[in-house]
């Protein structure tokens, strides 16, 4: 059964730094592209960050300089270091693997980020 866990999302101020995780099991993590996406009320999903097996990193331009994206293959998980959070980052983040050999597409069930000004 294939699943993605995330967690480390809550409340901080603007400013501040938050760093997610996302757990998964059920398939082979290493081959996976992994990726967080985030969903802000009233908007749609928009993608924020991607790291390949090879850890190759990709951000969206309104991230870039300020979110890490890494991975641990041992630990099958993936993170998301966010420093100088704004408010317009507050969203609901989703955890994604997408495989590159089998084109399946996994999500989690995504984590509350709120940055208060």
């Amino acid at each position: 059964q294939v699943q993605l866990v995330e967690s480390g999302g809550g409340l901080v101020q603007s400013g501040g730094s938050l760093r997610l995780s996302c757990v998964a099991s059920g398939f082979t993590f290493r081959n996976y592209r992994m990726r967080w996406y985030r969903q802000a009320p009233g908007k749609a999903r928009e993608w924020v960050a991607a790291i390949s097996p090879g850890d190759n990193e990709d951000y969206a331009d309104s991230v870039k300089g300020r979110f890490t994206i890494s991975r641990d293959n041992a630990k099958n998980t993936v993170y998301l270091q966010m420093n100088g959070l704004k408010p317009d980052d507050t969203a609901v983040y989703y955890c994604n693997a997408y495989g590159l050999l089998t084109w399946q597409n996994y999500w989690g069930q995504g984590t509350q980020v709120t940055v208060s000004s």
